[in-house]
C-alpha cells in the first residue's frame, strides 16, 4: 500500500525526522490560507500515488499566498499521468546546499532489507546507479542483528560527511530504519534529503510503501483502502471492486491472462516482438464467464489501448467459460478494437467451437498471437486477422 507524501511525512515526523512545515489543501482558498500561515515562499505539490510527478508538472513554486492559490487552482482536479489530483501539499520551500538520497527497501534475492544512500539526491536512484555507480552506497542488513547506529555512521561517512553533521545524518538514517521495521515497509525513502545552508538536514520528499500482508499489524490503515478508492484510476478502481489483479502500464496493448506467471510471460513476449503492454491483468484461476467479461471491459475502457491480447492456459480455468465471457462483452458493448485470443487447456475444443461459431478466430501459439497483436497495435488497430466486433 502506497501512502501519499503528506501521510508519509506525518510518520517520518513522528520518529523525529525533520520535515518542512506544511499542510494539506483541497481547494485553492485553503492553499492560500496555508501559505499565509507559513508566511514564507512555498511549494505546492500534487498528492498522487505515482512517481515522477515533478517532471510531469505536479510541483509548482509560489512566493506569495496569492501565487499559492493560483498554483493550487492549476493542479487540483487535473490529471497527471492519468491520475486526478484530489489535494495538494503546501509546504515551506527550503534552500538546499546539497541534495542527498536515503532509503530502506527489500532485496528479495537476499531476503533482507538493504539501506541505500547517495550524495546525489533529487533524481531516481536507479538513474544515479547507472550514471554514477560510485556515488551509491549499499548496506545489506542482517535480519538478526539489524541496522545498527555504527552502520548508519559508516554510511554517512561514506557519502562525505564527518563530525557533527555525520552524527546528525546517521541519527536520521537510523530513525528511518526503525520506522521501516515498525511499519513493515517495502520502501521508506527520502529523496531529496536536503542539507540546508545552516548545515542541518530535512526530508524534502518522502515515500512509504507498506506491505499489504502486514495490515493486521497496522489497524490504523484498515479503512484507508476504501477511502482511497476514489483516488485510483477508473480501471484500478473497477479491478479492485471485482477482486482482479490489475496494474496500469504505459503501453497500448491490453493484456488479459489467467495466472500471474502467465501474464508476466505475456508481457515479456509482447515486448520481445516490439510491443508495449498497457496493463497487467490476471483474472486468476477458475475464472468464470462473468469475471472474464468484467476483465475485458476494464481493459477496453482504457483509451490508450488499440489492441487486446487474451492469453488463457486452462487448468482450473475452463476455456469455454472464457469464450462465454468474451461473447458477453461483445453482446453488451461490442468491440471497436482488434482482439487476439490464444486459448489452450481445459475444455479447449468447446471454447474454440463457441468462438469460431461466433466468427472469432483463436490461436494456440502464444508467440504467434503476440506477434499478431503487436502488428495490429502498430497499425493503430486497423481491421485484419483476429479483429472482432
Amino acid at each position: 500500500m502506497k501512502l501519499f507524501e503528506y501521510e508519509a511525512k506525518k510518520i517520518f515526523a513522528k520518529y523525529g525526522i525533520p520535515i518542512p512545515k506544511g499542510e494539506i489543501a483541497t481547494t485553492p482558498a485553503e492553499a492560500r490560507e496555508v501559505a499565509a500561515k507559513l508566511n514564507v515562499p512555498v511549494m505546492v505539490k500534487a498528492q498522487i500515488l505515482v512517481a515522477g510527478r515533478g517532471k510531469a508538472g505536479g510541483i509548482l513554486f509560489a512566493d506569495t499566498p496569492k501565487e499559492a492559490e493560483l498554483a493550487a487552482e492549476k493542479l487540483l482536479g487535473v490529471e497527471i499521468k492519468g491520475v486526478r489530483v484530489p489535494s495538494v501539499l503546501v509546504e515551506e520551500r527550503i534552500t538546499a546546499k546539497n541534495e542527498l538520497y536515503f532509503g530502506i527497501t527489500v532485496d528479495r534475492a537476499l531476503r533482507c532489507y538493504v539501506a541505500v544512500a547517495s550524495s546525489e539526491g533529487g533524481m531516481e536512484i536507479e538513474e544515479v546507479a547507472t550514471r554514477m555507480p560510485e556515488k551509491v552506497v549499499k548496506v545489506f542488513i542482517n535480519p538478526i542483528y539489524g541496522f545498527q547506529p555504527y552502520h548508519a555512521r559508516q554510511v554517512a561517512g561514506r557519502i562525505g560527511y564527518a563530525g557533527k553533521q555525520m552524527l546528525s545524518l546517521a541519527s536520521t538514517f537510523f530513525k528511518v530504519y526503525k520506522l521501516a521495521t515498525d511499519y513493515d515497509v517495502e520502501l521508506a525513502e527520502m529523496n531529496p534529503l536536503i542539507e540546508k545552508t545552516n548545515q542541518e538536514f530535512a526530508a524534502a520528499d518522502t515515500r512509504l510503501i507498506i506491505d499489504d500482508n502486514a495490515f493486521y499489524r497496522h489497524r490504523e490503515f484498515e479503512n484507508r483502502v476504501t477511502e482511497e478508492e476514489t483516488k485510483l484510476t477508473p480501471q484500478e478502481r473497477e479491478a479492485q471492486k471485482r477482486g482482479l489483479a490489475y496494474v496500469k502500464l504505459d503501453g497500448n496493448i491490453g493484456i488479459v491472462g489467467n495466472g500471474a506467471g502467465l501474464v508476466m510471460a505475456t508481457l515479456d513476449t509482447i515486448q520481445l516482438y516490439g510491443g508495449n503492454p498497457a496493463n497487467f491483468l490476471d483474472v486468476g484461476g477458475g475464472a468464470s464467464a462473468e469475471k472474464m467479461s468484467a476483465s475485458l471491459k476494464i481493459v477496453l475502457s482504457d483509451t490508450r489501448v488499440n489492441a487486446v491480447f487474451i492469453n488463457v492456459l486452462g487448468g482450473i480455468t475452463r476455456c469455454d467459460e472464457i469464450a462465454k465471457g468474451v461473447l458477453e462483452v461483445r453482446k453488451q458493448v461490442g468491440f471497436a478494437k482488434p482482439i487476439v485470443i490464444r486459448l489452450v487447456g481445459t475444455n479447449e475444443e468447446e471454447g474454440r467451437h463457441i468462438l469460431t461459431e461466433a466468427g472469432i478466430h483463436v490461436l494456440s501459439s502464444m508467440e504467434e498471437a503476440a506477434e499478431k497483436v503487436v502488428e495490429m497495435a502498430k497499425a493503430g488497430g486497423s481491421n485484419g486477422y483476429g479483429y472482432i466486433r
